[in-house]
């Protein structure tokens, strides 16, 4: 096993999944019924899957989250620890683990629907019962598969503690407060931009626009992925459309997890934002040229090559 002990520290608070993937040509149509090419199980959760991306790209990753009682949580928990993820503060809950059913065209276009299961029971007390490990780390990771009421209280946890926070606004919540936005930096795709904006976002033009208004809702910095088109960085003083690198998208599912995990890593290693999303879409497009969640996150030796390129 290799020595993490002087690697960067980072922490996931988010949820846990098994996903079910159905392969297909194209995407349903509302009301369509159409017949899968092929049907998988496969670990994933935005949370679990950046913890897996964090330290696959060579981080010491402790996780925050919650498990079921089914075959499921087994087999999930055991995935963690065969990435050095640390799961000694994911706890049980009575009843099911969360689940994501994912519908994947050929051209690496998908449809989720979760199911929170678990996840939905993750409450401010587990957050504050691990405040610990937040206080303690380089970087705390989240995203918006769990209660509104962990990541703030998260957020809140972190800026006492100068602890650098990353936010994956997926899935864009119906409500939100401005306590949301008081982190170091924000990274949404597109869609997301313009769901939290109420700004079309359909150009680079438009894309920087969407990121002044979320530095103005409080976010520090703001990483707009844009799929070919790359990630366009503000953070107040600067705008700068970071390049994508060229790839065969065959499943985008994890491409964004992959992205996180990746920058937050390289953002404390390298002390440059920029490097760091560069560093990002490396993960990213290396995660979109393979299929599945968890399989498709890329290792370090994987993501330095693509980088260096």
């Amino acid at each position: 096993m290799v020595d993490r002990s002087n690697a960067p520290s980072v922490v996931v608070l988010g949820s846990i999944n098994m996903d079910l993937v159905a392969h297909c040509k194209t995407l349903p149509r509302p009301g369509q019924t159409l017949t899968a090419d092929s049907f998988s199980e496969i670990p994933g959760g935005k949370g679990a899957n950046q913890a897996v991306a964090a330290s696959r790209a060579g981080a010491r990753v402790s996780m925050i989250g919650r498990l079921g009682q089914d075959a499921f949580a087994t087999r999930l928990r055991q995935g963690l620890q065969e990435d050095q993820v640390n799961v000694d503060a994911i706890q049980e809950s009575v009843g099911p683990s969360g689940v994501a059913l994912i519908n994947v065209a050929e051209d690496g276009e998908n449809q989720i629907v979760v199911v929170p299961g678990a996840n939905g029971c993750l409450t401010r007390q587990d957050v504050e019962q691990f405040s610990q490990l937040i206080a303690e780390a380089d970087v705390l990771l989240l995203q918006l598969e769990i209660p509104m009421d962990c990541v703030l209280h998260a957020i809140g946890i972190a800026k006492n503690c100068k602890t650098r926070v990353i936010l994956d606004t997926a899935p864009v919540p119906d409500h939100w407060s401005e306590e949301l936005f008081d982190v170091d930096l924000i990274c949404p795709n597109e869609t997301e931009a313009a769901a939290l904006t109420g700004l079309p976002v359909e150009t680079t033009k438009q894309a920087e626009t969407a990121a002044r208004t979320l530095r103005q809702f409080g976010a520090r910095a703001v990483a707009i992925t844009l799929g070919s088109s790359g990630t366009l960085l503000h953070d107040g003083m600067s705008t700068t459309l970071v390049e994508p690198f060229e790839t065969d998208s065959v499943d985008a599912t994890a491409a964004g997890d992959a992205f996180a995990g990746a920058v937050a890593v390289h953002w404390v290693e390298s002390g440059s934002l920029p490097a760091a999303i560069r560093f990002g879409n490396a993960a990213g497009s290396l995660a979109a040229s393979r299929t599945g969640a968890q399989p498709s996150l890329p290792k370090r030796a994987e993501i330095d090559m693509k980088h260096l390129k």
